[in-house]
C-alpha cells in the first residue's frame, strides 16, 4: 500500500514543482499549543507541501541552537507529546504533517498507542533521528497497517550499500542530511554534496528532500537541481519567533513555486 505522504509529495514532484517542508516546534508560540493550528494554517496557506512538527525533548542530539532554544521555550509552556497528539486530534489540515521526535518520548507514550492515536489526525509521517535502522523494528511493525510512514535519514557519511538499505521499501520521502552536524549550520557544504544528492535521488523511488542548513532561496534553487526539494527548519523557527510572519510566508510561497 502506497501511503498518503508518498502520494501527496509524488504528485507535487510529478507536476514538476519543488517540494518545501517547513519545520516548526510544537508549543513554541505565545499561546503554547493553543497557537499550534494558527501556525500550521499560516504555513499551509503559504504553500507548504507538508509540515514537519517537532516534539520538544530535553536531549535533542540532532538539533542546532535555534531549534534547541525553541524546544526549551516549548517545554517552558508545558508541552508534552500527549498534549501535542491531543491538540492534533482537534483539527485536520489539507496537507500532511510529519511528526519529528526522538525515540524516548515515543517509548514513554507507547509506540502502538501513538500510532493508534495519530490515526485520525493529519500526521502521515514520523521522523525519529536517534532510531538506528537496525532498530526500526521497534516501530515499523505498528506502521504496516497504518497510513503513517517512517522517514529514513541519509547522511553524507552513509556508504552506498547502506544508502540502498535505508531507502529500500521506504515510504513518504528520503531525508537527505546536507551537512555533518546539527540543524541550522549553514555555509559549510561539502564539495561533493551535489553529486551525493544526485546519486541518491537517482536511486530512490520516492522524493528526496534536502535538509539541515537550508536558509535562502539560493539554497532552495541549488537543492532543487539535485533533489526534489528542501526542508527548512531553523530559519522558519527563528523568523516565527521574531514575529516575521510575512517573511515566512514569502519564503515558502517562493519555494513552492519553484519550477523544475
Amino acid at each position: 500500500m502506497t501511503k498518503t505522504l508518498t502520494n501527496h509529495l509524488q504528485a507535487i514532484k510529478n507536476a514538476r514543482k519543488g517540494l518545501i517542508l517547513p519545520y516548526i516546534m510544537a508549543g513554541d508560540h505565545d499561546k503554547g499549543l493553543d497557537g499550534l493550528f494558527e501556525t500550521l494554517s499560516l504555513l499551509e496557506k503559504a504553500g507548504a507541501s507538508a509540515i514537519e512538527v517537532g516534539v520538544p525533548f530535553s536531549d535533542p542530539v540532532a538539533d542546532g541552537p535555534v531549534i534547541e532554544e525553541a524546544g526549551l521555550r516549548s517545554l517552558a509552556h508545558g508541552t508534552t507529546l500527549d498534549g501535542i497528539v491531543a491538540k492534533l486530534q482537534e483539527q485536520s489540515l489539507q496537507i500532511p504533517l510529519v511528526l519529528m521526535t526522538y525515540f524516548n518520548p515515543v517509548y514513554q507514550y507507547g509506540v502502538e498507542k501513538l500510532v493508534a492515536d495519530l490515526a485520525e489526525t493529519s500526521v502521515k509521517g514520523l521522523i525519529i533521528p536517534d532510531l538506528p535502522h537496525e532498530h526500526a523494528n521497534f516501530v515499523e511493525p505498528y506502521l504496516v497497517d497504518s497510513d503513517i510512514s517512517l522517514v529514513p535519514l541519509v547522511s553524507l557519511t552513509t556508504g552506498l550499500k547502506r544508502q540502498k538499505e535505508l531507502i529500500k521499501d521506504a515510504q513518504g520521502f528520503i531525508y537527505a542530511v546536507a551537512i555533518n552536524g546539527v540543524t541550522g549550520k549553514s555555509g559549510s557544504y561539502r564539495q561533493d554534496l551535489d553529486q551525493h544528492l544526485k546519486r541518491l535521488s537517482a536511486m530512490a523511488d520516492i522524493p528526496v528532500l534536502t535538509g539541515f542548513g537550508v536558509s535562502s532561496q539560493e539554497d532552495v534553487a541549488r537543492f532543487n537541481q539535485v533533489s526534489d526539494g528542501v526542508i527548512v527548519g531553523s530559519k522558519i523557527v527563528r523568523d516565527l519567533h521574531a514575529g516575521q510572519t510575512k517573511t515566512v510566508k514569502d519564503f515558502i510561497q517562493a519555494a513552492s513555486q519553484f519550477e523544475k
